[in-house]
């Protein structure tokens, strides 16, 4: 049984508890005797701490694979499945040429590959660009978009699942970059860990450009790192855009992507979950991107994902919470929901509490176990060997500044919160803006 394409019912209200309830885990504490204010937060620091450095220990030799090894010189062509390249492209001639060079040097059986690019209501140059290439190119497939048509991405990636036909579909965006052999291992990975969808790491293709994008760079591979041991331990993995291969039948059960959401690949990973499709990680090879280069654009950013991120528990907590889910993955969520999303807006709470009443913070035992295993999985992400651009060394010092930078959560996702559930509802799809890095 499938789960419905989530409509968005009803989310300010859902919001509103959810910052309600935290809000009161943040205060009751302080209503209690000093000596015993800070035991909720130390039992959760046990309980979350401990799963959440387990996961980022676990042994994930199982999924480490490069997935290029000899079995991928027995298959034979005739035995690779089809595959659809899909890019949503708005406004972006800077890299659509780069893109579709990069895709044409795909290693991939031409007959088995198409590329179909979605030019969603571009206003610069795309559009023209696009069809110039595709005179060129036969295998180049363009489809032109109205720009107000509705949906963001979501709504172009739609508009592109009636002109194609092929089992797989490789969703990337504009500014992608990809081994030639990626595809290749990709698919083997795939068919060998019978997925019905695999995201690739996502690697910072300008990682040197500053400080900030040194930091992304360290926080994608990160968040790969826990996404393995997640996947390891019977958990969740979730998809995260750009660089994620889709089993055609598996996307269209679920109902295609979700136009009702800003996120439409966490969306989608939910959507997978509730229907029994398993999702897997591929550490290498990586899909490098560009990274923001400025606070400003990282600050409308991280709105847009902590926005997706919240809507989609808050669209299937029904599903999420019932027996359709094994225990694991069900440990898993709460886990990651409550670390991820629940303790910044209980430490918002807590702080302003902490403020007004002049007592001592109830919560920081859960928030320096918090970011001591981000530390932990930022160590073990930089250690580790990786194709694609080189990551930090994890020295002390870059490792606390990192540690530092990820407090940002701890500002966007209660602003997020308050303003879903305090302010008129009004679906932004943010673009990231890519200068071809």
């Amino acid at each position: 049984m499938s789960a419905a394409v989530a409509t968005g019912d009803h989310r300010r209200g859902k919001t509103a508890l959810f910052v309600i309830a935290c809000g009161w885990a943040g205060v009751f504490p302080h209503s209690l005797e000093a000596a015993r204010s800070l035991l909720p937060a130390i039992t959760l620091a046990f309980l979350l701490g401990g799963f959440g450095l387990r996961t980022v220990l676990r042994d994930r030799k199982k999924w480490f694979s490069s997935a290029y090894d000899s079995d991928s010189k027995i298959l034979s062509q005739e035995n690779y499945p089809s595959v659809d390249v899909l890019v949503a492209a708005r406004d972006e001639e800077k890299v659509v040429r780069r893109l579709v060079k990069r895709l044409l040097a795909i290693t991939y059986p031409k007959e088995k590959l198409s590329i179909c690019i979605i030019d969603d209501g571009s206003r610069d140059s795309t559009s023209a660009q696009l069809d110039e290439l595709s005179k060129q190119c036969p295998m180049l497939k363009v489809i032109h978009r109205p720009r107000f048509a509705g949906g963001g991405k979501s709504g172009a990636l739609n508009e592109a699942l009636s002109h194609v036909n092929s089992k797989w579909l490789l969703i990337l965006d504009a500014d992608a970059q990809l081994q030639e052999d990626a595809l290749q291992r990709l698919v083997l990975f795939a068919q060998k860990g019978a997925f019905s969808a695999v995201q690739l790491r996502k690697a910072v293709v300008n990682s040197k450009e500053n400080l900030l994008t040194r930091l992304q760079a360290m926080e994608m591979a990160m968040d790969a790192v826990i996404q393995q041991g997640r996947q390891a331990g019977g958990g969740v993995v979730e998809l995260r855009g750009n660089g994620q291969l889709i089993d055609r039948k598996s996307l269209l059960r679920c109902g295609g992507f979700n136009e009702e959401t800003v996120t439409d690949d966490l969306d989608l990973s939910f959507r997978l979950l509730t229907s029994g499709d398993l999702v897997g990680i591929l550490w290498d090879p990586p899909v490098q991107e560009e990274a923001v280069e400025t606070f400003q654009s990282l600050w409308k950013q991280r709105q847009r994902w902590a926005e997706g991120g919240l809507q989609r528990f808050f669209d299937y907590w029904p599903l999420l919470i019932s027996n359709r889910l094994k225990l694991a993955k069900r440990v898993d969520l709460a886990s990651f929901f409550l670390l991820q999303y629940a303790l910044p807006v209980i430490s918002f709470f807590d702080l302003i509490t902490t403020c007004l009443t002049r007592t001592v913070p109830a919560f920081w035992p859960l928030s320096i176990v918090a970011f001591s295993v981000s530390g932990v999985a930022y160590w073990r992400a930089c250690k580790t060997n990786s194709e694609g651009p080189d990551l930090p060394l994890p020295k002390p010092i870059i490792l606390l500044i990192a540690i530092s930078y990820l407090a940002h959560w701890f500002i966007v996702i209660p602003w997020v919160s308050l303003r879903m559930a305090f302010l008129p509802k009004k679906l932004v799809w943010a673009k990231t803006i890519h200068q071809g890095k």
